[in-house]
């Protein structure tokens, strides 16, 4: 066998494709060595140079409200008081697939590095999770392993975990979904950089040991599909939260004495990933010897050396003459920093093992992946979904029994099984916890700011129509940290998909695009940071269209702050908005007619504007006393988790929606927030809506022991509190063993 088939080979089960090997050959003008061959096929994968997704990604917006940074290993914003936040949310759906414990835990561990390689101190964490169905085996499994893991690294390292979101569908049987976001504070000339510059100057692995682990983690693991006789538990990485802490500190300690130059996490594709792309955004080289990089496994040949995803390991280039700075900081916090080469004014990444020259590529061509404009076309069965026809359905014949079956379906029931296993009050920073609103709160130490915090997608609706489904995903996420005081300020992303390559779900992906960017420019909000995953599919199916937003909002006082509980007796209750004639992807529609159909609820960005208007003024005048967003479920749902939450009960009366109470109980019409309000401030409230554009209807009032809600005089809901609360928090203890 020639030297070129035996090297086609190799691309091939590296995840290269032909064409892409015949690029190397063109770009080095030889056959690649199978280090340099290993190289390209982790940064030219999906997971690290997004070939098929970055022509999408530019339409999004990079201004807004809040001036904006630029992109490095993440991205944020200036907030005022000399403060940069910073976040980015990532995805490790298929390690988590695979061995549930440790993909989620390395994914906490690796967007943790994400945030204190740009110089920001970690102070919080999110994750959106999506498992197949709860009363499965593998539902079950899945869901304690990724609770399991996240508990673990978050709790040990010290982050809080104070939001996020579970859902449950078939879809999700055979790729779970793990996105996980951090969230961190840096103050002015805090901020790092990942350039590499200044010939001459060393470079530096620190953090830990490299093994085996990961390998090919980014292009073989997370840039395909999965297939029946997968056997992927190998490229599953390990992580230390421990060692991870003490990284923390020894790099935050490092960045503060001035003697970095840059700085990267060695996150996907390892070395591979760290060295080219800080050489190629400096516009220079680097010159490493592998011999000199510290392992825990003998005999690791330099591709896989290259290639590792081992944890808690940092790429770092250091002024020349303050080695020893660095060193003594490492040496302090028990971690490794070790000189394994350096910077050089050839563009080149040049690899040296054992006195051989390895691999010697231009940076540059590392960097920049090929490009695909893929075609895109609408699936066949979408438009017959979307034209369901739902006005034959009868209307609800038992209020009670199904507010109670929405209640304790799993995607509406309280996650308070999982989130109380997480610390959300390490660093004492989390003001509104989990449970407590629509989004959480934390303060910023030494400042009167505050930051509102949440992760937000309906994947039924992205199902149905995907660029209505990401627009509503934007705009929920924004009206969630409205109800809390919070402006909403900007995005990172997650956009999970499946199989590019197939027309339809490479459509599902542009048009999801579409509708964010469509949302963010009207909300003026910038995406800042984000990722995206795809090839999310099994053997039988994609999972539903899932572009996660993850969103950060600023109080401009902490104690500004709103919850979504009732707080006292005799307050007015009200609902800023309106309902519409919709019952198209409702929870409701798939709890009491087992469909998925029609079209999802519509909506006017215009309205949605002025509804977070009113709400944020109103939050910040002091004329409310709670906030709570009508999302799944519809109204009936949002006034039953407020009492649950206040453990007060409420009493209204609704309208009927074109003659019909299922849809003003249970439609999940957008651009709502219910409020509740001392009855002297009803006046103040009124004019403030009639001012900004929005509804404003008074509908009942907090008090009592029961949830009652009338439609068109006829009692629809009167159940005990106890009973609604007992509906809500038991089903997700139940299903897992310990109710």
């Amino acid at each position: 066998m020639s030297v070129e088939v035996s090297r086609l080979t190799q691309a091939l089960e590296l995840g290269m494709n032909e064409q892409e090997y015949r690029n190397v050959l063109e770009i080095l003008g030889r056959e690649p060595t199978g280090t340099e061959l290993a190289m390209y096929s982790v940064e030219w994968s999906e997971h690290c140079g997004y070939p098929r997704s970055r022509p999408l990604l530019r339409m999004l917006p990079k201004a807004g409200k809040y001036p904006t940074i630029a992109e490095e290993d993440a991205g944020g914003i200036a907030i005022g008081d000399g403060l940069y936040v910073v976040f980015k949310m990532e995805s490790h759906n298929h390690p988590s697939q695979v061995e549930p414990k440790q993909g989620a835990a390395t994914g906490i561990g690796g967007i943790i590095r994400d945030i204190f390689t740009m110089g920001a101190r970690p102070v919080a964490l999110l994750d959106s999770l999506r498992f197949g169905e709860l009363d499965t085996d593998l539902g079950k499994h899945l869901l304690q392993g990724v609770v399991d893991g996240i508990q673990f690294y978050g709790n040990c390292v010290g982050v809080p975990t104070v939001g996020g979101e579970i859902y449950f569908h078939q879809s999700y049987r055979d790729n779970c979904l793990v996105n996980v976001m951090c969230v961190g504070i840096a103050r002015e000339g805090q901020l790092a950089t990942s350039k590499a510059r200044g010939v001459g100057n060393p470079v530096y692995v620190v953090g830990n040991r490299t093994g085996r682990d990961g390998i090919g983690g980014c292009s073989i693991l997370a840039s395909h599909e999965f297939s029946e006789d997968d056997q992927k538990r190998p490229t599953v990485q390990i992580g230390d939260p421990f060692t991870e802490k003490c990284l923390i500190e020894a790099t935050l300690e490092m960045l503060a004495s001035g003697a970095v130059v840059a700085i990267k996490d060695m996150g996907a594709a390892g070395i591979t990933c760290s060295t080219a792309e800080m050489a190629a955004a400096g516009g220079v080289g680097m010159d490493v010897d592998l011999a000199k990089v510290p392992m825990r496994e003998k005999g690791m040949e330099p591709w896989e050396i290259m290639m590792s995803e081992s944890q808690e390991r940092m790429l770092v280039v250091v002024e020349h003459g303050r080695e020893a700075e660095v060193e003594a900081i490492f040496e302090k916090w028990g971690l490794i920093a070790e000189n394994i080469g350096a910077v050089i004014a050839e563009p080149v990444m040049r690899v040296r093992f054992s006195g051989e020259i390895v691999a010697e590529v231009p940076c540059a061509s590392l960097a920049a992946a090929p490009v695909y404009h893929l075609p895109a076309e609408e699936p066949a069965w979408l438009a017959p979904l979307q034209q369901t026809d739902l006005s034959a359905l009868p209307d609800v014949a038992d209020g009670n029994a199904a507010l109670l079956a929405l209640l304790s379906s799993p995607n509406i029931a309280s996650k308070r099984w999982a989130f109380e296993q997480y610390d959300h009050m390490v660093q004492t920073n989390t003001t509104v916890p989990p449970g407590a609103g629509d989004a959480a709160v934390i303060r910023i130490k030494g400042s009167e700011l505050g930051l509102g915090l949440t992760a937000d997608c309906n994947s039924r609706y992205c199902y149905l129509d995907p660029y209505l489904g990401a627009q509503i995903a934007v705009a929920e996420a924004a009206r969630n940290l409205v109800c809390v005081g919070a402006d909403p300020a900007a995005v990172t992303d997650c956009l999970n998909f499946g199989n590019p390559e197939k027309p339809d779900r490479f459509w599902q992906l542009k048009r999801a695009v579409e509708g964010i960017a469509a949302a963010c420019t009207a909300l003026k909000v910038p995406v800042v940071s984000g990722n995206v995953s795809l090839y999310n599919e099994g053997p039988d199916a994609a999972v539903f269209p899932t572009p996660t937003i993850g969103m950060v909002g600023v109080l401009q006082r902490i104690d500004q702050h709103c919850t979504m509980g009732f707080k006292q007796s005799g307050h007015q209750v009200a609902l800023v908005g309106v309902t519409r004639p919709e019952l198209g992807g409702s929870e409701y529609l798939a709890v009491q007619h087992g469909l998925e159909a029609g079209m999802p609820p519509a909506l006017d960005l215009n309205a949605e504007v002025a509804v977070q208007h009113v709400v944020l003024e109103a939050i910040r005048r002091g004329l409310v006393a709670s906030a709570h967003d009508c999302a799944e479920g519809g109204l009936a749902v949002t006034l039953a988790e407020s009492a649950i939450a206040g453990n007060l009960g409420v009493s209204v009366a609704l309208t009927s929606v074109e003659g019909r109470a299922d849809m003003a109980l249970f439609a999940e019409s957008q651009s709502r927030i219910v409020i509740s309000f001392d009855q002297r401030q009803t006046h103040a409230l009124a004019a403030l809506a009639e001012e900004m554009g929005a509804d404003f209807h008074l509908i009942g009032s907090v008090g009592g022991d029961r949830v009652t809600i009338l439609v068109d005089g006829a009692q629809q809901v009167n159940l005990p509190l106890d009973t609604v609360t007992a509906a809500y928090h038991t089903p997700l203890y139940a299903a897992m063993g310990e109710a």
